[in-house]
This record gives structure tokens, sequence and C-alpha cells, in this order.
């Protein structure tokens, strides 16, 4: 499955509520989970809140999952698209 990183940070709503966000972590899992994929969450110090790694079976469903997150207003995310080193060797393969 597709893997995909995303760095994470609290919006002003989400920071409020702080004290609820490792409920709304399990909740994000359980979503994920429903939609065929897998959400694993870190939290860290520094430039952003929380670091993601997910996986979703394509780029449809893991968009729909994010737009689904962000829309609940606690946190913001930028996310990118991962590839293992597997799938790296194959897109090198396709090199001319």
């Amino acid at each position: 499955m597709p893997k995909y990183v995303s760095l994470v940070n609290w919006t002003d709503q989400g920071i409020r509520n702080a004290k609820d966000s490792v409920a709304r972590a399990e909740a994000a899992q359980a979503a994920a989970k429903a939609m065929g994929g897998t959400f694993e969450i870190y939290y860290t110090v520094g430039a952003y809140d929380i670091v993601t790694v997910a996986e979703f079976p394509d780029d449809e469903t893991a968009t729909a999952f994010l737009i689904q997150l962000g829309s609940l207003g606690n946190v913001r995310s930028s996310t990118m698209r991962a590839f293992d080193v597997s799938e790296m060797g194959g897109i090198l393969a396709k090199l001319g």
C-alpha cells in the first residue's frame, strides 16, 4: 500500500484542547482503519507537533482521510507520498 508521511501542527483550537489529543489520535486511527488504512502517530518537539506515517489503498483514499481529519479543525498538515527502497528501485529502473 502507498505510504504517506505528514508533518502536523495543532491549530489554535487543537492546542486549546490538547488534553483531548490522545482520544483524537485514537479516533483518527479508527477512521483510517475503517478506510482500509493504518495511521501511526508520533508527538514531537520542535517545528512540528506531530509526525504521522500512514498507509492507504490509494492516493484518493489518503486524500479523503486527510480532508476529513483537517475538517475537524484541530490540526493542519503537510503530507508527502513516501517510497520505500524497493519502490524507489522500481522508479529508478524506469529512467532512460
